[in-house]
């Protein structure tokens, strides 16, 4: 590595000033090194440069909202707070936060090679392809109106099956008990315990669950049970069997199939005026509202039935907001 040449206000195309501007002493002078090591010593395009330069500012601002004025003094936890934030809360997709990552990783790599640090915090950080968009949160407001959309429909014919019952089943269900759609097709009416109010769902690698589920959930599966399902069991498609003992049916009488599970959520939240929604928001919308209750991680993780924790740990972002106000709220001191 030949020594680079330094530039005191190296200009980078398009850099935000402003943003420069919060960066504390010691983040801008890292800063301005790594950039005249991309410029002279890497020879990169100032377009290139340029992203790199973004990429660096956005870190070493939310490193400092943690508390972290220098660079130098970085905790792997911070990186990957740092990561699961653009993920979660920033809604970045994929090949944005593997370029992040890269360039995060570039950072300390040059930190460790010119001495300035002895150990790379984001060796911690595990590879790109790990980290994935998550599905969108709905709010508990948006989660009621998904779940009292389903109505009986003026244009239906008068004996059709109330397949509206069915619909809320399955919503109140993935909402109560945080099943994921391919799950809901799977569920046989043996596996619905009434008397106790649990369902014994078959997941991920046949690893069975029991999961509780809500009043109102249990409310809309006695009414599908009882005035919808029947309607879809005719007495030839009795003899066919062709229900196969499961609990949610098609139009035809046949278990319903995940793509269906999936027009369901999105013709349901598409009527309660929400924006794009997917079977695994529900899913996610249940981890995250649990936590935020103060549900343990570890009845989470049984409960979505997750092999390993770090998986349900992506549920675990909370706003700031959020934060602070549990902090007021339960703080001896707040």
């Amino acid at each position: 590595m030949r020594p680079a040449q330094p530039v005191d206000n190296p200009t980078v195309p398009n850099a935000s000033d402003q943003r420069v501007e919060l960066l504390s002493e010691p983040m801008r002078l890292a800063r301005r090194g790594f950039i005249n090591f991309l410029r002279i010593e890497c020879g990169l395009l100032p377009a290139t440069i340029e992203a790199y330069s973004r990429d660096i500012e956005q870190l070493m601002l939310d490193l400092q909202e943690r508390s972290i004025d220098d660079p130098t003094h970085t905790p792997p936890e911070a990186l990957i707070g740092h990561v699961r934030l653009m993920s979660s809360e920033r809604g970045y997709n994929g090949s944005t936060i593997s370029r992040h990552l890269a360039t995060i990783k570039v950072f300390y790599r040059w930190l460790l090679a010119t001495g300035k640090i002895d150990n790379n915090p984001a060796d911690h950080l595990d590879q790109p392809m790990k980290w994935k968009r998550l599905p969108g949160v709905l709010t508990p407001s948006q989660v009621r109106k998904l779940l009292e959309a389903p109505k009986p429909s003026d244009n239906a014919a008068k004996n059709a099956p109330p397949l509206w019952m069915r619909d809320r089943a399955i919503l109140e269900l993935m909402y109560a008990s945080g099943l994921r759609a391919s799950e809901v097709g799977q569920i046989g009416l043996i596996d619905i315990m009434e008397k106790i109010g649990v369902v014994r769902v078959l997941g991920k690698g046949d690893k069975q669950r029991l999961v509780p589920m809500g009043k109102p959930a249990q409310r809309a599966m006695l009414q599908y049970l009882e005035e919808c399902r029947p309607m879809l069991i005719t007495a030839e498609r009795a003899a066919e069997r062709r229900d196969k003992g499961k609990l949610f049916l098609s139009r035809t009488g046949r278990p319903i199939e995940r793509v269906r599970v999936w027009q369901i959520v999105k013709h349901w939240a598409k009527a309660a005026g929400l924006p794009k929604t997917y079977p695994h928001m529900l899913r996610h919308s249940f981890a995250t509202h649990l936590l935020a209750g103060g549900a343990d991680l570890r009845i989470v993780q049984e409960l979505l039935g997750h092999s390993d924790i770090t998986t349900t740990q992506i549920y675990t972002h909370v706003d700031r907001s959020s934060l602070h106000k549990t902090v007021r709220t339960l703080h001896p001191r707040g």
